[in-house]
């Protein structure tokens, strides 16, 4: 989605109303720092993707750029260490989401409609991650992609680690559905995905694990973890994610061990934030993130910080920004 070029009153009022509060607290992980992705022309950042090929490096894409292009983050840096160009393909309408497969090639969502679901198709992209990290063209292959039941905004776009199948979570205000592809992929006909269960959430991005175990789904404001039963089962829901407060909350994607969630937002200068995978992550174990957004089963696995106050005073900020973002999309 493009993000407004300036924040809305009412995100900032928020904003110093979380931070008067004490905030909700992030961790550092397993030494998983955050970054600021510095690069100029990376301003509506809108999918994340840690490679596989190349530790500390992160893939991005703008949203609606003014090309087939995708950057490479070192996440040491922040710097933009290659720009890869796709061909191949034709031109990009709305690029939300990025995935590495479990064949090690790169997986881009054309995916997102600001029209409502008004286009017939979507794209998907899939080109081998480089080996070699500079600026240089790849050649993609591109499929097309459709919905069982219709055409729809989406901007998260997953790949099992494991099995390679690719989902897409839709994006609708009063909770979307996760669709599945099917188990191999046509280049040449029309790629119809179905619908496997619904998510109840408003999904602006989603990872799977590294051990293929829990799905993570997030939107602006919350995210939830399920456990992963399989293709064509619905996922089971575990609890709800520890999803920082950020300008506009766009991307998410699990580090290489499993161990740590990064968490990505649009807009200039746009910061990436750790948070802590209880357990074993992507080592075998399980469990929800841990952090401030807590867990449905277990207060004990992280609940909301301090005490009745606190807590009412982020809901009041959060309740703020919703609305408030609701009529600023309303108006574009």
């Amino acid at each position: 989605m493009r993000s407004p070029r300036s924040s809305p009153p009412v995100l900032a009022g928020a904003v110093l109303l979380l931070a008067a509060a004490g905030s909700l607290t992030t961790a550092s992980a397993d030494d998983h720092d955050g970054f600021t992705i510095t690069d100029p022309r990376i301003v509506e950042s809108s999918g994340l993707a840690a490679s596989r090929a190349h530790p500390g490096v992160y893939w991005t894409h703008n949203d609606q750029d003014k090309g087939a292009y995708l950057y490479a983050v070192d996440s040491r840096t922040g710097k933009t260490v290659a720009t890869v160009t796709m061909s191949g393909i034709g031109a990009p309408r709305d690029v939300e989401a990025i995935s590495v497969g479990a064949d090690g090639n790169l997986y881009v969502g054309d995916i997102g409609d600001n029209l409502g679901g008004t286009w017939s198709n979507v794209w998907i992209y899939k080109l081998p991650e480089p080996k070699t990290l500079k600026d240089q063209t790849v050649r993609a292959t591109q499929y097309v992609v459709k919905y069982e039941d219709g055409a729809r905004d989406a901007e998260a776009l997953m790949v099992h680690p494991k099995t390679g199948r690719i989902y897409i979570a839709d994006k609708k205000e009063e909770g979307g559905s996760l669709y599945e592809g099917p188990a191999e992929m046509s280049a040449s006909g029309t790629n119809v995905f179905k619908k496997i269960a619904a998510t109840d959430l408003w999904v602006t991005d989603g990872a799977f694990s590294p051990d293929g175990e829990q799905l993570a789904l997030r939107g602006y404001f919350g995210g939830t973890s399920f456990a992963w039963k399989g293709a064509g089962k619905q996922p089971g829901r575990e609890g709800r994610l520890s999803v920082p407060f950020q300008r506009q909350g766009e991307s998410v994607t699990y580090t290489p061990d499993g161990t740590t969630l990064m968490y990505g937002t649009e807009g200039a200068q746009s910061q990436v934030t750790p948070v802590e995978v209880r357990g074993k992550g992507g080592g075998g174990g399980s469990g929800a993130p841990s952090g401030g957004g807590g867990s449905d089963s277990s207060a004990k696995s992280g609940g909301l910080d301090g005490g009745l106050k606190t807590g009412a005073i982020v809901a009041g900020a959060v309740l703020l920004a919703f609305f408030g973002l609701k009529r600023l999309l309303r108006r574009r």
